[in-house]
């Protein structure tokens, strides 16, 4: 199974798109005028629909959310008007760093809200919204993170899964990073990425602590990126590491299809670190920051933000990242 030859490039399995970066701030379009990153993705079998994050001004640093869709992964046309403004009390900071899942036959995102002003150090929250299917309505569903968990990088699994809370039935799952979660009474020294359990989507009801930081590239803290992509290998989890240096890099690993608590492997090595100019200088410098994956006919297609200012691709053959996880499986 794992005896072929794969390429491995300069600092992993993955290869990024020679015209990245695939879309850069639009100075005609004042809310994203000056940085796009940390895209959501979602293919529907047809068309790649995008999310992304947007600044237009840097006093303020206010994020709305906007919108393109692709063909075939690569090029991507957005739409001029804002997708998602931050219009309600808790959203009045901005709406960052989006996330899409579809479950069952709705699709949903969450997303970070801030509690008070970026500039002035904010705890943060996760909250939820169901999108249509164009992607021009977004129904709120409220803030699903309490505020004392300092709470971000929240991802959906795209099924329910088998139960710990009702033994035969099966509940909602979820990845999710909250930062104040760190000491002796958590069993970490940074933050870590927990499984969370819950039989409704705006809650979450039991917490497992499912990864902590291990790596040298990674010893800062770690989050998700994109939820997790099922695979006939297990689920595939693409999630950020940040070194005590503060460079971003993209990390994987394989949980159990029926018990997401249980990793299959991880790999010891980034499978993406910032080596190019559109990632290690920006509004902040080395960062690669997944945040999108679709699997397009085998292909994988990796989104992520590049420096905080720009989107961007990287891809690999799921054979190929899965045989490479598998090969530098350290757990």
């Amino acid at each position: 199974m794992y005896n072929n030859i794969i390429i491995v490039y300069e600092n992993g399995i993955l290869k990024r798109y020679p015209k990245n970066p695939i879309l850069t701030p639009n100075k005609s379009n004042w809310w994203e005028s000056q940085a796009v990153f940390n895209c959501a993705t979602l293919y529907d079998g047809n068309k790649v629909h995008m999310l992304y994050r947007a600044i237009g001004e840097y006093e303020n640093y206010i994020s709305r959310i906007g919108y393109a869709s692709s063909r075939d992964g690569y090029s991507f046309k957005r739409r001029n008007k804002i997708a998602f403004d931050p219009i309600l009390d808790y959203e009045q900071f901005g709406i960052e760093d989006p996330r899409l899942s579809k479950i069952e036959d709705k699709t949903y995102v969450t997303y970070v809200v801030l509690s008070q002003h970026v500039k002035a150090g904010p705890a943060v929250s996760t909250a939820l919204a169901a999108v249509n299917k164009d992607y021009s309505h977004f129904e709120r569903l409220g803030i699903i993170t309490s505020k004392e968990m300092d709470n971000k990088d929240v991802v959906l699994f795209p099924e329910k899964l088998p139960s710990k809370l009702n033994k035969g039935g099966k509940s909602f799952f979820s990845l999710h990073r909250p930062s104040s979660w760190v000491g002796k009474a958590y069993g970490v020294d940074s933050p870590s990425i927990w499984l969370g359990e819950s039989s409704q989507l705006t809650t979450v009801e039991e917490h497992t602590l499912l990864m902590k930081p291990e790596f040298e590239w990674e010893q800062l803290k770690i989050g998700a990126g994109p939820p997790p992509l099922k695979t006939k290998y297990g689920w595939l989890v693409i999630y950020h590491g940040v070194s005590l240096d503060r460079i971003y890099s993209a990390g994987a690993a394989i949980l159990d299809l029926n018990n997401p608590a249980k990793i299959v492997c991880r790999c010891n090595k980034p499978i993406l670190t910032p080596t190019t100019e559109y990632e290690k200088s920006g509004d902040v410098d080395n960062v690669v920051f997944p945040t999108g994956l679709c699997n397009i006919d085998g292909e994988l297609f990796l989104y992520y933000g590049g420096a905080d200012k720009v989107c961007c691709l990287a891809t690999a053959e799921l054979d190929d990242l899965i045989q490479y996880i598998f090969q530098n499986n350290e757990i």
